[in-house]
């Protein structure tokens, strides 16, 4: 089964560097296979075992990478399904313009819900938009008006624990590398 993990606070303004290929050595020292990274932002592509729930796999990673490279690891785990799946439920036209909005995915980590990732998201009228999938919320920002955006509030947020931003463009690079990835271990 192929599965992305998007890793939360690293390579991000000095803290918690780690290198990609380092990276995926901690992936593959789990047992995992065709491992692949993608940007330094912590987005990792694998094939697991069945055998474990999703759950189980997260906790399994996240230890493995606190420990590898102490520091606290946070990461949503999804499988290349679901993720296509968060690609086909954006909102009609979500990321077409891109010279006139930002657009950016919130993945949620299980057990919180989108539902309850949506009531702590605020929005500023005109200028930010919001919208809630299965695995993810889809937020959109007017560039004109980026700095009257409420996105940035989030990260004060508790509920901020629980979630990691990609950018539509990422999103959709990593539903490629994952598709592939599938397509290969046909």
């Amino acid at each position: 089964m192929i599965y992305v993990a998007l890793l939360r606070g690293i390579n991000v303004g000095g803290n918690n560097l780690i290198k990609m290929s380092a990276l995926r050595e901690a992936f593959e020292a789990l047992g995992h296979t065709n491992v692949k990274t993608y940007i330094a932002s912590g987005n990792v592509v694998f094939d697991a075992d069945l055998k474990r729930t999703k759950a189980a796999l997260t906790s399994a990673i996240e230890a493995a990478l606190s420990k590898a490279f102490a520091y606290e690891s946070k990461i949503v785990v999804i499988s290349a399904k679901d993720l296509a799946l968060v690609v086909a439920e954006a909102p009609k036209g979500f990321g077409k313009e891109p010279a006139k909005y930002r657009y950016d995915v919130i993945f949620v980590k299980p057990p919180l819900t989108t539902k309850a990732a949506m009531s702590q998201v605020e929005t500023t009228p005109g200028v930010d938009d919001v919208a809630a999938g299965k695995h993810a919320l889809y937020f959109r920002r007017l560039i004109t008006k980026a700095t009257k955006s409420k996105l940035a509030k989030i990260v004060g947020k508790p509920v901020y624990r629980d979630l990691t931003i990609r950018n539509w463009n990422t999103t959709t690079k990593l539903l490629a590398l994952a598709s592939a990835a599938t397509a290969d271990a046909l």
